[in-house]
């Protein structure tokens, strides 16, 4: 069993206005994360800069011309691909576009030689037609822990994203990601709805921070093979039953069909009991986890 965090810590956060490229330049005396949009997020230390399901290009707009549910972006990306100087690791949570973004993968895997890839197991065929090396992935399988440095280690984690979905070998195309990072406890959950087992699990972890999804699902998206989502509620009740401390809500805001208004996260977080801190994913915004005195939540 991982060794939990002395205390979990809430999430402080800090504005800023510069191009988030200069900002990751920057040396973190803690652990800090940034979002990319959507499900994407940056994580930064002195030691590694780690990003988990980036989407940073056009890849769906152009996959999705002239189709009925255009895939247009509603928020531009926060940093292009090329203003990236720096780049360890990258976690993908699943294959879909928007998690697994080809045109930011075949950057990245060209660019930094020494980045490394953990995708789920069943995806690794395809992470390796996007020039990623193989000696450079990782397949991911659930509950079997990953350790890419003496402060970062990933425990992968079933998602159902709708549903739970299996290759041959019974191995999970989709994974949500719980780390141990610079002695901090964050889970991705990757798009997943709830299921049976997943807040003991989380709490047995002594899970601090989530990223959740919250845009939800419905008939109509499922019809159109778009499967969904926690709601806002549901991750909530998630980190409640967990005793998760907070939560960033994200998948919002980037495509017009698939979306909740922001404003529902604000009026969750002001409502929210003392038990769960609940944050709006935003950019241009700094979330640090560890001794904060004086920053404020925005």
């Amino acid at each position: 069993m991982p060794n939990h965090p002395a205390k979990p810590s809430p999430i402080f956060t800090e504005e800023f206005t510069e191009p988030l490229a200069d900002r990751l330049n920057k040396e973190e005396a803690m652990l800090s994360f940034y979002w990319l949009g959507q499900a994407g997020f940056v994580l930064s230390t002195a030691n590694w800069q780690l990003m988990i399901d980036p989407y940073l290009s056009d890849s769906l707009a152009r996959k999705y011309t002239g189709k009925p549910l255009p895939h247009l972006r509603l928020m531009k990306p926060p940093l292009r691909l090329d203003e990236i100087s720096r780049l360890d690791f990258v976690l993908c949570t699943h294959r879909h576009g928007d998690h697994m973004d080809p045109d930011t993968i075949r950057y990245f895997a060209s660019k930094y030689s020494e980045c490394r890839f953990v995708v789920p197991a069943p995806e690794q065929d395809y992470a390796l037609s996007l020039g990623i090396a193989p000696g450079r992935l990782i397949g991911a399988v659930a509950e079997e822990q990953i350790i890419l440095a003496a402060d970062l280690k990933v425990r992968p984690l079933p998602a159902a994203h709708e549903e739970f979905e299996r290759d041959a070998l019974g191995r999970h195309r989709y994974v949500g990601f719980w780390l141990s990072a610079a002695n901090h406890s964050i889970y991705h959950s990757g798009d997943s709805i709830p299921f049976d087992g997943l807040a003991k699990r989380l709490h047995d972890l002594g899970c601090e921070v989530a990223l959740l999804p919250v845009n939800g699902r419905d008939d109509f998206r499922k019809s159109q093979g778009i499967p969904g989502n926690f709601s806002l509620q549901e991750a909530i009740q998630l980190c409640t039953e967990a005793e998760i401390k907070s939560i960033v809500a994200h998948h919002y805001g980037m495509f017009e069909f698939n979306t909740i208004p922001a404003e529902l996260i604000d009026q969750a977080a002001s409502e929210a009991s003392e038990l769960v801190q609940v944050v709006r994913a935003r950019t241009s915004v700094r979330y640090m986890l560890g001794l904060a005195e004086g920053r404020n939540v925005v």
